[in-house]
């Protein structure tokens, strides 16, 4: 009773083990879907960070050029990807390093003011984020129904040295959020096609 017992238990961990690693898509197809993000130009020699097997964060492609690709996070609902200039990099990795601490939004945020602003933390003083979103078609894998909003990173940026408002504006508008902040960046929503 206790080898069967046992025997069962392997088995379940097996197939959880198994199912896990199958939740990950292949390597080539998180590459060529995180890609999407980044402007045709500078698809095809961006740095690319995905998932491995196991669920861990890692380099999937070595880069060439100036762009920084995150493949979809498959444990996340929906389909997103994002790209953006690689003197974003520590920035974002900061970002991600708090949050694998359990920090939450507001303390992330903080964390990296304080440091952004004692210099300990890069900023650049300007760059670019595209993030890509769609429908993954279950058939054939594709992309459909996609989408891709713009984010043009200047820190501390005002409204009076921009000129642009700094109140969420309809779509196809530019605004500033977080304006003032170290993560003060221009907003374009294009409108979504009916």
């Amino acid at each position: 009773m206790k080898n069967t017992k046992i025997g069962i238990l392997v088995l379940l961990l097996h197939v959880i083990s198994l199912g896990f690693s199958q939740e990950v898509p292949s390597k080539e197809w998180q590459i060529k879907t995180a890609v999407l993000a980044a402007p045709a130009e500078f698809q095809e020699g961006a740095l690319v960070y995905g998932y491995n097997s196991a669920g861990d964060f890692v380099v999937l492609r070595e880069g060439t050029n100036a762009y920084v690709c995150l493949a979809d996070d498959p444990k996340k609902e929906g389909f997103s990807t994002a790209a953006y200039h690689k003197s974003l990099d520590e920035f974002m990795a900061r970002g991600r390093a708090l949050k694998a601490e359990g920090k939450e939004f507001k303390e992330i945020f903080d964390i990296r003011e304080k440091e952004v602003k004692s210099g300990a933390l890069k900023m650049p003083d300007k760059a670019t984020l595209c993030v890509f979103s769609g429908t993954v078609n279950e058939e054939t894998k594709e992309i459909e129904n996609p989408y891709v909003r713009y984010v043009f990173y200047m820190p501390f940026a005002t409204g009076e040295t921009t000129g642009l408002p700094t109140t969420p504006m309809p779509p196809g508008h530019a605004w500033l959020m977080d304006a003032g902040t170290y993560r003060a960046h221009i907003m374009i929503t294009p409108p979504k096609k009916e």
